[in-house]
This record gives structure tokens, sequence and C-alpha cells, in this order.
């Protein structure tokens, strides 16, 4: 996994859990579904390339 990979990936997932705080501090459910919608979509990415990782060696 590169480390521009890396970074986007943990960027996507701070982005994700910022926004599912803001909707749990406010009470906006849509918000917190859509954090948590991100956080999620950031894990799928992080284990694909992990899983690239293992093919390359």
């Amino acid at each position: 996994m590169s480390a521009s990979d890396k970074a986007s990936n943990a960027a996507e997932d701070l982005k994700g859990r910022v926004t599912e705080a803001v909707g749990k501090a406010t009470n906006d459910d849509s918000k917190v579904a859509e954090g948590k919608g991100e956080q999620a979509s950031a894990s799928a990415k992080k284990a694909g390339e992990n899983i690239k990782d293992v093919f390359k060696k």
C-alpha cells in the first residue's frame, strides 16, 4: 500500500469520525449514518490494499 493511499484512507476515516461526532452532537441521525458510511468505506479500501500487498510478495 502506498503512503498516499494510506494517508487518503486515514483522512477519509477521520472525516467520517468527525461527521459522526457532529451528527451525534446535533442529534442528526443522517449525519451519524453518513459518518459511519465514510468510515466503512475507508475500512474497505484499507482491506483491499492489504490484500493487494499480500499478493505482491
